[in-house]
């Protein structure tokens, strides 16, 4: 999950990722703030010191500090803006615009702590401060956004910026600007702005409480007590269940973590159909076990208030008010590539149903109980078609992929790609905040800093699930250069200490894809912070992400960086061949299972101002979508934390598809070249996309790498299903 403008709601708790600021040096203002805590007591204040253009002093850093610091932040960052409002001159670029984006840098460096804790370190502690702060914070934005005054500046100049001779990106941060200001209520009268920003409070006090909901509810553990529960299990996941029960505090037992990095191998192998059942259901039972942490409620309110805000704004919904900056534009338009999509994807489904049952069939002729395919059969029958139709074996496969070789795998795309050295920085010299982190310098090709690249790989109490990149720091040159921070964020079960961690094929595609994100943000080459990197619209972010997925089953990858766990023998040719076969296998179920939950999204904010039952509208549309039974949504609605966490991929989770329409045609231009490595396709997508941040429009950077408009041929081709 990635940051995608500077001026967007920054309440989000979970999500919390403010965008890029510049430093603003004016001591006058500095000095008329009298801080909760002093620059001594409280490291977050002053800015970063120290290698690398300044890093986060997390060596000095405690939740008790993160309150005092955004208080601190939101007090200056007003005064900064204020003295905007108040300059007497007129009205000028440099004097709003880019004095803008000087501003807010103590903020900034609170905010990038405050979303590293939040979604990594969340104890008692880091959730009181984020139950204060979120509204906190959402208060302080609509302070900016409703500053008449300086909405007014910005007027000025967004008026007359095309005769004002000022340059491309230049041009586009005032129209960025101005619209987000718009988007944002700027132009409501006071009685609506006050409603407004009462709207926007209650939001980020509800995102909070349903990320906290959630956030306990993947704290909960499937035990399993004897060896029998241990039935078809791989013995590197024994072990990696093993070291789970022994950090919970039961050695003699062994762990299934509810987060999707240890179900998912789980009901993959585990011969045991009882408990396989039994931990599908408590993983997408999370936040629906009507008790203290039951999310429906919050949704149904979430909802509400998200409707309310998009009628005052004078749109027709919160999805309309969502997509009008999007690539999409409209949710009809992200509707009907999605419509196109769903029915082939059904009709794979079936089919796949059919292969795993004829299976199943086989297995209780000999007079065991009869049973159909049920949601916590599909992967664990599907492998066995897989192993069946291309002689392929995930249990096979997972001894060659071990996580560091594929880290080493993705530094060596890097260099290939885009000309980028990672150059591990010695343990201690770079302060962490846990033990788990590790730091890399990132030089370009000449041999200069390009940044840092931060990896926090693996699942713990107090970290929520899944895998995401967050930028800590934004590259920028306007007012002299500044490197980026980026980090990598998993879940990996941790293991036995000093044993390799091994993965999933799908867990090497989203480390790929995870690292994706990460390439966009150190290739960024632009002038001004708010239009850096990853911070493009939401439908477009995933384009680059979902690109890189391709290089990891590459020869070149695969040949070098996919070696035996015990003997050190790269991955043999046929089982790179059948991996290859295989690639659009079970694409019905990952389709549908994505497909829902987007389908589900977009249909929750078009539903207008009905009071909406989650369960009950869940339910309710899948039937009518011809959802089959045999699958459920990848992100169930109490448990979605991408739309309900946050505005961050409200009405948005469509985008996966809509940047994978991109991808798949994109991928095509290497192929149609000389290969996934063609050196002059891969400079012009680094000069056209990954280089320019938000500097031009969406639609107009993929018209200049690829030359014309996508279809969506690409896409059905690279799923495997019927062109169009």
């Amino acid at each position: 999950m990635t940051c995608s403008s500077r001026l967007a709601t920054i309440a989000t708790a979970l999500l919390f990722t403010l965008c890029p600021m510049t430093p603003m040096t004016n001591p006058a203002l500095a000095d008329t703030l009298a801080p909760t805590a002093t620059a001594a007591a409280n490291p977050l204040l002053p800015e970063w010191t120290g290698p690398y253009g300044g890093i986060p002093p997390f060596d000095r850093l405690h939740p008790e500090h993160l309150q005092p610091a955004l208080e601190a932040g939101m007090a200056l960052e007003l005064l900064e803006m204020q003295a905007i409002a108040d300059n007497p001159a007129p009205p000028t670029f440099d004097n709003t615009i880019a004095a803008m984006e000087r501003s807010g840098r103590l903020l900034e460096r609170a905010g990038t702590v405050f979303g590293i804790y939040t979604g990594t370190l969340s104890d008692d502690a880091v959730q009181t401060v984020e139950t204060a702060m979120a509204p906190a914070l959402a208060a302080h934005g609509d302070r900016i956004t409703q500053n008449s005054a300086l909405f007014a500046r910005i007027e000025v100049v967004y008026n007359t910026r095309i005769t004002r001779g000022l340059t491309p990106e230049q041009q586009r941060l005032t129209w960025l600007t101005y619209t987000n200001f718009v988007r944002a209520g700027a132009r409501l009268d006071a009685t609506k702005k006050t409603r407004l920003a009462a709207i926007n409070q209650q939001l980020a006090t509800l995102y909070t409480h349903f990320s906290q909901h959630l956030l306990a509810d993947e704290g909960r553990v499937t035990w399993l007590t004897s060896p029998a529960d241990l039935a078809g299990l791989s013995p590197s996941l024994v072990a990696a269940m093993a070291a789970a029960a022994q950090e919970h505090g039961q050695p003699d037992q062994w762990a299934v973590v509810n987060t999707r990095s240890s179900v998912e191998p789980f009901l993959e192998a585990s011969t045991r159909r009882d408990l396989r059942e039994r931990v599908w259901r408590e993983f997408i039972d999370r936040g629906d076990h009507a008790d203290a942490n039951d999310n429906n409620a919050l949704i149904t309110e979430i909802l509400s208030l998200r409707f309310e805000r998009a009628q005052l704004l004078g749109y027709a919904s919160h999805a309309h008010w969502r997509l009008e900056n999007a690539m999409a534009k409209t949710p009809e338009r992200a509707m009907a590539l999605m419509e196109a999509v769903w029915k082939p994807a059904v009709a794979r489904v079936h089919e796949e149903v059919r292969d795993m049952q004829a299976i199943a069939d086989a297995e209780t002729a000999g007079g065991a109980a009869h049973f159909s395919i049920a949601p916590w059969d599909y992967r664990y029958y599907a492998e066995k078609v897989r192993a069946e139709r291309y002689a392929y074996d995930a249990n096979a496969v997972k001894p060659y992929l071990q996580l560091e070789r594929l880290r080493e795998g993705m530094f060596w795309v890097a260099g290939q790609l885009f000309g980028l050295q990672f150059r591990a920085v010695p343990p201690g010299s770079v302060p962490v905040y846990h033990p788990d982190v590790r730091v890399w310098e990132v030089l370009g090709a000449d041999g200069q800093q390009v940044g840092l690249w931060y990896f926090d790989p693996y699942a713990r109490p107090g970290k929520r699930s899944g895998a995401w990149m967050n930028a800590y720091r934004h590259q920028s040159r306007f007012d002299g250069a500044v490197t980026t921070i980026v980090s990598n964020n998993a879940n990996f079960v941790k293991g036995v200490a000093g044993e390799p961690i091994l993965v999933s094929w799908d867990d090497a595609k989203t480390l790929f894809h995870e690292f994706g994100h990460a390439l966009h943000g150190l290739n960024s080459n632009v002038s001004y912070p708010s239009v850096s990197g990853t911070a493009v619209a939401r439908d477009f972010v995933e384009f680059p992400s979902q690109l890189l997925e391709h290089w990891v089953s590459t020869p070149e990858v695969l040949n070098v960086y996919a070696r035996h766990v015990q003997t050190g023998e790269p991955m043999p040719a046929a089982m790179v061949a059948k991996i290859l076969r295989a690639e659009t296998f079970n694409e019905g179920f990952r389709t549908v299972e994505y497909l829902s939950s987007a389908l589900i999204d977009m249909k929750l904010h078009l539903a207008g101002g009905q009071k909406i039952d989650p369960d009950r509208f869940e339910r309710e549309t899948l039937t009518a979508l011809g959802m089959p039974t045999e699958i459920v949504m990848r992100h169930r609605t109490p448990q979605f934390g991408h739309v309900f966490s946050g505005n961050s991929y409200s009405a948005g989770y469509y985008s996966y598809l809509w940047s994978d329409t991109l991808t798949a045609d994109a991928f095509e231009a290497f192929t149609e070249g000389s290969g996934p490595y063609d050196q002059a396709v891969a400079k012009r997508l680094k000069e056209t996309v990954f280089s320019v941040g938000n500097t031009v429009d969406p639609a107009a950077a993929y018209q200049a790498f690829r030359g014309r408009d996508p279809g969506i041929q690409a896409l059905m081709r690279k799923r495997g299903f019927p062109v169009p």
